[in-house]
């Protein structure tokens, strides 16, 4: 890294509240978890189906919960017009009390508050010595998710998707992330699990990117997993004050 470190964005989901997974391989392996037996890209499709209807549809002031539920609610829906209710989800699929939606959104956010908890002291320590800011291709409620998870007092600006018009890989959304900040891209790291998204939204903008990668991943792996190969990666955040200094 040639010029100083001054600022760090971060993506959110998959980043801040997960270890580099994002939402959509999180819910299709809690949905295969409830026993749904549904080829990956038909469960995709199906997901962001959902996921794109629900952009400008929640209330601003919806936070995590909030969030989490209407998209589980809309995509049991959309999985039922697929004909993969609950009980056609195969003879294994564990209980069938028509709560299996429930399940699914009460254990993402069990393990998205355990994340964020783990990232919460990190986040914190960062902030004393860069400029903080998350870049979010999220719903128009990315203030209110991140203030709900404990997170607003630690980022200068929020940048939702939905809010600026913009969404990444555009270099529009960084720029309005960067402009209010008076950030410069030469002094700015990109951080983000998504390689099409957040990697190639960061080269477009002029910034250093650092991986998100899935816990677990190799070195070897995280080197094979995209061409170019990841310069900079971590998968806890931990990791990122070892590669900062």
């Amino acid at each position: 890294m040639k010029k100083p470190i001054e600022t760090l964005l971060f993506d959110f989901g998959g980043t801040l509240d997960a270890n580099g997974v994002a939402w959509k391989e999180r819910f299709c392996g809690l949905y295969r978890a409830e026993g749904l037996d549904m080829a990956t890209d038909v469960f995709e499709s199906s997901f962001f189906a959902v996921d794109d209807s629900l952009v400008g549809g929640l209330a601003p002031a919806t936070d995590l919960s909030g969030t989490v539920f209407a998209l589980v609610a809309n995509l049991e829906a959309e999985l039922a017009r697929r004909g993969a209710s609950p009980d056609e989800a195969g003879a294994d699929s564990g209980p069938r009390d028509g709560d299996r939606g429930a399940r699914v959104a009460s254990r993402f956010l069990w393990e998205a508050s355990n994340v964020l908890a783990h990232n919460r002291p990190v986040l914190e320590a960062l902030s004393k010595r860069y400029q903080l800011g998350i870049v979010s291709n999220f719903y128009g409620n990315l203030e209110a998710v991140c203030h709900g998870a404990g997170l607003g007092s630690f980022f200068a600006v929020l940048v939702d998707s939905h809010c600026v018009g913009a969404e990444k890989p555009e270099p529009a959304i960084f720029r309005a992330a960067l402009e209010p900040l008076g950030a410069t891209p030469e002094t700015t790291v990109f951080v983000g699990d998504s390689l099409r998204r957040d990697r190639e939204g960061a080269r477009r903008s002029g910034m250093r990117f650092i991986w998100m990668a899935p816990e677990g991943m190799s070195a070897t792996e995280i080197q094979s997993a995209a061409e170019p190969p990841i310069e900079l990666a971590v998968t806890d955040l931990r990791d990122l004050t070892k590669i900062l200094t």
